[in-house]
């Protein structure tokens, strides 16, 4: 896999969920073979530094926010009193008041960017009071922890957990197709990769135009270097929703690894008028002088 191409899936964390953020095997064909990544490709270009992988809330589209390293960061002693008085009442609560409670804690986790701590209670709360609701909630707080692995074995542990609470969550309903295209993602370093793939085109056959069925499949595109087929996937989206700020800078940057410069110049000046995020626009400006 070339630098570059490593550099924008990272940053997708911060664009959207359903994001697999470090695949072990990748998409080689679609179709066809599926196998460990590459380096190279006829296109690579010096990747830029200076982004940081970001947030993957299930209802966030925010980018460039905190890295993966700020887990180790210790609580403070306020915040270690504020989670023993929250874990005293999470234990506490009668089932009337466990999901307010629960609401609260995995809050708290997520400001203090405990994305494991915050599934944790989702998974508790899940177990207490299992309504679509609350599964669909832990499915998406583990698949928020598993976007921030910083190994294989945890990597496998969420990613199994993700897929056990989507699963549940999928069974009283079957039309949660978000919880089914998080879900691929995390197929895709597992023994069965093509699970993933054969989901996604579950959620494109029920709704062709699943913007995050295919963004993901335009990122697996990405990860094999097959860019034309990156490219068709970005150009999807923006049909239907030419706003996509997501869609429109990896069009921008697929054309450029393809070696579609005009284009792709074109395109990620686009990006400039609409994007605010300085780390994204850096990015762009580094893209740009690759293309001169």
């Amino acid at each position: 896999m070339n630098k570059s191409v490593l550099f924008v899936i990272v940053l997708a964390a911060a664009l959207t969920v359903g994001l697999y953020t470090r695949p072990k095997v990748v998409v080689r064909n679609e179709d066809k073979q599926l196998g460990a990544s590459t380096t190279g490709g006829g296109h690579a270009m010096q990747a830029p530094t200076t982004v940081k992988a970001g947030t993957n809330s299930p209802n966030a589209g925010a980018i460039g926010k905190e890295s993966p390293e700020i887990h180790e960061k210790p609580l403070s002693p306020e915040q270690q009193k504020r989670v023993k008085t929250l874990e005293t009442e999470f234990s506490s609560a009668n089932s009337a008041q466990k999901g307010a409670v629960g609401e609260k804690i995995i809050g708290f986790f997520h400001e203090a960017t405990r994305y494991d701590s915050a599934a944790h209670y989702a998974e508790l709360l899940a177990v207490a009071q299992p309504t679509e609701r609350n599964l669909l909630r832990a499915g998406d707080e583990y698949f928020e922890a598993y976007t921030f692995a910083v190994n294989d074995k945890k990597t496998v542990a969420l990613g199994e957990k993700t897929r056990k609470f989507y699963q549940q969550a999928l069974a009283k309903n079957p039309n949660l197709l978000s919880a089914k295209a998080n879900m691929a993602m995390t197929y895709v370093n597992t023994d069965t990769p093509m699970q993933g793939i054969m989901l996604l085109r579950e959620v494109l056959k029920q709704e062709p135009t699943n913007e995050l069925a295919l963004f993901n499949l335009g990122l697996l595109s990405m990860r094999s270097n097959q860019y034309g087929r990156a490219i068709e996937r970005f150009r999807q989206i923006l049909v239907n929703n030419p706003t996509s700020r997501k869609a429109q800078f990896y069009l921008g940057v697929s054309l450029a690894e393809a070696g579609q410069k005009a284009e792709a110049k074109q395109v990620l000046a686009q990006v400039k008028q609409t994007e605010k995020d300085p780390q994204i626009l850096a990015a762009v400006r580094e893209y740009e002088e690759r293309l001169k």
